[in-house]
């Protein structure tokens, strides 16, 4: 097997050797206007890319360390040769640790075992880390007719769909700077109301500017009485259907803006021939009804898909000693912003 860093020329084969957004040219391309560093590589039988991986660099947010840390959203199951390409990346980026977040799932109801995976992760230097994504998330089938869709949602689901239309709640696409701007005002709303933190404006039209032009990137408005209630900001990529980004108003909660968008971005993805739509996050099989992100899941989880577990996220270290220190400071910032998000200022 050959590796070796992607060309330009590549981008479309890369693109079809991926299984994700995040691991797409397009998504490399925006990281770098964000001012982090892009590592693509192909991993080649003969001519033809087999699999494909993106990493990203960042630096460490701790003064008197000078090192990096990778990381690898969404790859492709880790294994040997995956596993010393990320170390020779290391090696040339000074990196501490790259933190591996693999796109494997599995249904998050059936007892399932990544013992080996763990013990391969684990024998080449690799430990726990903290997460960025969440380990757990919804996917639907949209190969099923509409009908049985709509039929396969959860009684108050339903509901609250058919009162959004009987209320004169509209759905439109704006997948413009437009959109995008209009999607930022709601978010800063949101995230003044809920006390969460995300990321800035300039991230938003950063990603616009780079990924505008792909397709990929989507952006939809649900509208009551020439009010923009809520916006989200979709991604199609190959074939498949996500929603990782959206804000809401308080607004005229009563007319279920919320419900009747999920409702409809299912029926725009089966129009966009997606096979899946994976609903980006989820909490999981028995969710604490105290955790603050209940109500989120259990919203996604009206829409009948199927709850699917990751392995979670490993921290491929190069310095185990500088990387305790790293962990140890990383605790207390979290605690920090965590206070931070509940001081008046």
């Amino acid at each position: 097997m050959l590796i070796r860093a992607i060309r330009s020329e590549e981008k479309e084969l890369y693109n079809l050797a991926v299984s994700h957004p995040l691991q797409s040219w397009e998504w490399g391309e925006f990281r770098k206007k964000t001012g982090v560093k892009v590592e693509r590589l192909g991993f080649f039988e003969g001519e033809k890319i087999t699999k494909g991986l993106q990493t990203t660099f960042h630096s460490l947010p701790f003064p008197g360390i000078n090192k990096q840390i990778g990381y690898l959203p969404k790859g492709f199951t880790p294994d040997e040769n995956q596993i010393a390409a990320l170390k020779q990346l290391a090696q040339q980026h000074n990196a501490l640790f790259i933190k591996l977040e693999p796109n494997l799932l599995h249904n998050a109801q059936t007892p399932h075992s990544f013992s080996q995976l763990n013990k391969t992760l684990r024998d080449n230097g690799a430990v726990p880390g903290r997460p960025l994504f969440t380990k757990y998330t919804f996917q639907l089938d949209l190969t099923q007719p509409e009908d049985a869709l709509f039929a396969n949602l959860s009684s108050k689901t339903r509901y609250n769909v058919n009162l959004a239309y009987k209320k004169g709640v509209k759905i439109f696409e704006n997948s413009t700077k437009e959109g995008v701007e209009q999607y930022i005002e709601i978010l800063e709303e949101t995230m003044t109301r809920q006390g969460f933190y995300a990321h800035t404006p300039d991230y938003f039209r950063k990603m616009w500017q780079t990924m505008g032009d792909s397709g990929m990137l989507k952006v939809f408005n649900a509208v009551y009485q020439d009010q923009i209630l809520v916006s989200w900001i979709m991604f199609v990529f190959n074939n498949i259907l996500y929603y990782p980004y959206g804000a809401s108003r308080n607004a005229h909660r009563d007319v279920m803006a919320s419900n009747l968008m999920m409702w409809e971005m299912i029926r725009f993805g089966k129009e966009e021939g997606c096979h899946t739509f994976d609903m980006w996050g989820s909490l999981g099989p028995n969710p604490d009804e105290k955790n603050p992100w209940y109500g989120f899941h259990r919203f996604k989880k009206g829409y009948g898909g199927q709850l699917l577990e990751s392995i979670g996220s490993y921290d491929l270290v190069m310095n185990l000693p500088v990387y305790r220190l790293y962990r140890m400071g990383e605790e207390l910032r979290w605690k920090w912003l965590r206070l931070k998000t509940h001081l008046p200022f």
